[in-house]
């Protein structure tokens, strides 16, 4: 179901996700109230970069240890079939904006969208890809609602939300 604690799922990104946010110790922090409230985040690409090599250093000591990528797809697949509207806010691009619209085109598309992002069209990425890409594939129905907005998150989306809190 939704919240990804079916005990047949393997250990997956979003359930190291919630072992940290229970060991932080902090409320400020978004993965503390995650696991508080047991809300998947999913790191699709958990692998790349810094903590992709933390992991595998972690797993040279700990042989029994390992993320289950799969627990992760089930958990966004039961999301995107469990729910009468399915809407993104989208910030950046590549692997995690691709699962969050390949699983909906299953159910027909999203029903709305928000993309905020840096990266180019012209250069053929799927980062770069606009939102009516995502439509010609089924990936969001043609009437939906949805904006690209071309600028710098770190800027944008506290403003966004900022509006939001404020329209109270």
């Amino acid at each position: 179901g939704l919240t990804g604690a079916d005990a047949w799922l393997g250990f997956g990104s979003i359930h190291l996700v919630w072992a940290l946010g229970e060991r932080i110790g902090t409320e400020d922090s978004l993965i503390y109230w995650a696991a508080k409230h047991r809300i998947p985040v999913c790191i699709p690409g958990i692998t790349d970069g810094s903590i992709g090599a933390q992991l595998f250093m972690f797993r040279q000591k700990y042989r029994d240890f390992h993320i289950d990528t799969l627990a992760d797809e089930q958990v966004m697949s039961d999301l995107t079939w469990d729910v009468e509207t399915s809407n993104a806010l989208m910030v950046g691009g590549g692997i995690s904006k691709h699962h969050v619209i390949w699983w909906n085109q299953y159910r027909g598309g999203l029903d709305a969208a928000v993309y905020i992002t840096t990266a180019p069209e012209h250069d053929g990425s799927l980062s770069g890809a606009r939102l009516r890409e995502a439509i010609s594939w089924g990936k969001m129905r043609p009437e939906a609602p949805n904006v690209c907005v071309e600028g710098d998150a770190s800027v944008l989306l506290p403003l966004l939300g900022a509006d939001l809190f404020t329209r109270g």
